[in-house]
């Protein structure tokens, strides 16, 4: 690719872009959100169409000018976006040839079908019957349907947008390992990604974008994370946590032998007689492994929003407090950012100054209607405070960054002027920028004397921000850890014991 610009309402999304990808390689793509790195992916698949960009594209040395995605796919070149394309409702077999259909005289040859999705679900090493709903899958599954998908077509360079974004530690290791099985059968691969400790463990090169620009390519081959973040960020991070004077008061929420069963399977014990507290200005971890029961934990103390059988106390303040709904936990001072900002966060369609409303309508309502003008002023104070980077608070949220969409989460819930703050992966999708920004908003939330409970896959995120750290095993808390004492193998140690420990 030489020289791509791409503009978008006179926004220079990409200027002068140039990007050299060998055969056989794996080629990682890195930068900030909004940085480039999907524009220019979707122009070298078709997405945008030759003549909305300028600049030349050359694959296998000849010149291309794809008009569509089917255009690209002809030349093998198939692109696999961070929102997976799947029908739901359809087999995994119906999905892999879905426009593509496997026929015999103007009728689907069913046999074939499945037999080929057989094949194809082998090769990635997908165990699964060619008739299962895709809906049964998890999000791992479903992300190797996609590469499948891919092969069908005989894909010579195969293009993955952030594909462990949404993965537990083995999906994505399983799914690195399929693509280094891949390069060995001479299928090129470009891959972007925000985990740069995968981006290091995979990729053969490195290509760096910042605002819309190629910064340098570099091999991988001894690269460092922080030599990537310099390039994406245009300086050094020698801290990536804001530094931080705690200054934490007294105990301001306690959740004593909280149980909860699961709604699919009420026998079944999800969170298990946990007790935890917090106290004011503290920012307090929750650490465990995927299916531990944070995510369970979270969602049954706002609001009963998850869980069969939930038993324990919430005491705030002393007193105890009834969250049996949503409402409830709003008004006894309690917020949950979820770890889903797309599904459960935000309206995707609607403008940055409805969501940052949406949880409190009745401080800008009066008999039942709300008052516009000042539903704007309170957008714009925050989006000037938090620094959200939208032209205007009317912009629809769905066409913003990550970053920038977690931040109208967390300006929603700053709105009904909570004493506690649960934050379910608050930092999932998004880059190392804008990351250090979400931690220092954070840090500023405790500032005010707001507690903080965070949820996080990521150790080095939990000792880095965190005063305590409370680890979760199979339901169950099994050790509490405070800043000075915590490590990752202690940590780990915690959140490996199973219920026979």
């Amino acid at each position: 690719m030489r020289g791509i610009t791409k503009r978008f309402a006179g926004v220079t999304a990409l200027h002068e872009v140039s990007l050299t990808v060998r055969r056989g390689e794996i080629h990682a793509i890195c930068g900030e959100n909004g940085a480039g790195k999907s524009t220019l992916m979707k122009v070298l698949s078709g997405v945008h169409p030759h003549g909305t960009y300028d600049g030349d594209i050359l694959f296998e040395g000849e010149p291309c000018a794809f008009d569509g995605i089917r255009d690209s796919e002809r030349r093998g070149i198939v692109i696999i976006h961070q929102e997976l394309a799947l029908c739901g409702q359809l087999s995994v077999a119906e999905n892999l040839f879905l426009g593509n259909e496997r026929s015999r005289r103007g009728f689907i040859d069913w046999n074939r079908t499945n037999h080929e999705a057989q094949a194809l679900l082998d090769r990635v090493g997908l165990r699964e019957n060619p008739t299962t709903p895709v809906n049964d899958l998890g999000v791992g599954k479903q992300q190797l349907v996609e590469i499948a998908k891919a092969l069908s077509k005989e894909v010579s360079l195969l293009i993955l947008d952030e594909p462990t974004a949404a993965l537990n530690d083995d999906d994505s290791q399983h799914l690195l390992d399929l693509l280094d099985g891949l390069r060995d059968e001479g299928i090129t691969s470009v891959i972007i990604s925000h985990k740069l400790g995968e981006v290091i463990k995979i990729a053969d090169t490195v290509t760096v974008l910042r605002d819309g620009k190629t910064i340098e390519t570099l091999p991988a081959k001894g690269l460092s994370e922080e030599r990537i973040i310099s390039g994406m960020v245009g300086r050094d991070l020698e801290h990536r946590f804001p530094p931080r004077t705690p200054d934490i008061g007294e105990e301001v929420l306690r959740i004593e032998d909280w149980t909860v069963h699961s709604p699919a399977q009420p026998d079944r014990v999800v969170v298990d007689n946990a007790t935890l507290s917090l106290r004011r200005g503290e920012i307090v971890g929750l650490a465990g492994l995927m299916g531990a029961g944070r995510t369970e934990l979270a969602m049954s103390v706002f609001g009963r929003s998850y869980g069969v059988g939930i038993s324990g106390r919430v005491v705030k303040d002393g007193q105890e407090i009834d969250t049996r709904t949503v409402r409830g936990a709003i008004r006894h001072g309690l917020a949950y950012v979820s770890e889903d900002r797309k599904k459960y966060g935000l309206n995707l369609i609607e403008g940055v100054q409805r969501n940052v409303s949406a949880a409190a309508l009745d401080k800008l309502a009066n008999r039942g209607w709300v008052n516009e003008n000042e539903e704007y002023t309170v957008a714009e104070r925050f989006r000037r405070s938090m620094g959200i980077r939208t032209a205007a608070v009317s912009t629809p949220t769905g066409t913003l960054s990550g970053g920038n969409q977690q931040k109208v989460v967390l300006a929603k819930w700053m709105f009904t002027d909570p004493d506690v703050l649960i934050l379910d992966e608050p930092t999932r999708g998004i880059d190392v920028g804008a990351k250090y920004e979400i931690y220092s908003i954070i840090n500023d939330l405790a500032a005010q004397g707001r507690a903080v409970l965070v949820i996080s896959s990521e150790l080095p995120e939990l000792l880095g921000l965190c005063d305590r750290v409370y680890a979760l095993s199979e339901g169950r808390i099994t050790g509490e850890v405070s800043r000075e004492e915590a490590t990752q193998e202690r940590l780990m140690q915690y959140m490996t014991r199973g219920q026979g420990s």
